[in-house]
C-alpha cells in the first residue's frame, strides 16, 4: 500500500513523537508499504522555518534528505497532474499545502496519513489509526 505523509506527520515521524499512533508507525515501518514525503511538505517546512513559524534546530535542507533515505521513504515530486487536480477540489480548506497533498494523494492513489479533520472532508483516502 502507498502512504503520503502530511507535513506534521513527517516531522513527528522523524522525531519519534508520541503524537503518532502506534498503528500508524507500524504501517510506515512495514516494508511492504511505500511511504512518500511530498516536495510540497518540504516546501512548506522551508517557508515556515524561514518565517520563524517552525522552530527547528537546523534548517530542513540540513536534515531532510538524509532522514528520508535513512527511513526508507521516497520523495514525491509535485507534478502538473497534482497541480491541475487542485481545480477539482472544493474550496473546503484554504491551506495550499494541504490542498496539494490531497491532490497528490488522489492522483497517485495514495492514503494520506494525517490527523487533520479538515482534510477528511475531501474525497481522499486517509488513515490515522
Amino acid at each position: 500500500m502507498g502512504f503520503l505523509l502530511d507535513t506534521c506527520v513527517v516531522i513527528w515521524y522523524f522525531n519519534g513523537s508520541e503524537k503518532l499512533p502506534t498503528a500508524v508507525v507500524a504501517k510506515l515501518r512495514d516494508p511492504l508499504n511505500d511511504v512518500f514525503v511530498s516536495d510540497a511538505s518540504i516546501f512548506e517546512m522551508v517557508i515556515k522555518y524561514s518565517l520563524g513559524k517552525l522552530p527547528l534546530a537546523k534548517p530542513p535542507s540540513r536534515w531532510m534528505d538524509p532522514l528520508i533515505g535513512r527511513h526508507g521513504l521516497t520523495k514525491l515530486p509535485v507534478d502538473t497532474a497534482a497541480i491541475y487536480g487542485l481545480v477539482k477540489l472544493p474550496l473546503l480548506h484554504r491551506d495550499p499545502f494541504d490542498r496539494l497533498l490531497v491532490s497528490q494523494a488522489q492522483c497517485k492513489n495514495l492514503v494520506l496519513v494525517t490527523n487533520y479533520q479538515k482534510i477528511r472532508q475531501y474525497k481522499v483516502k486517509v488513515t490515522w489509526d
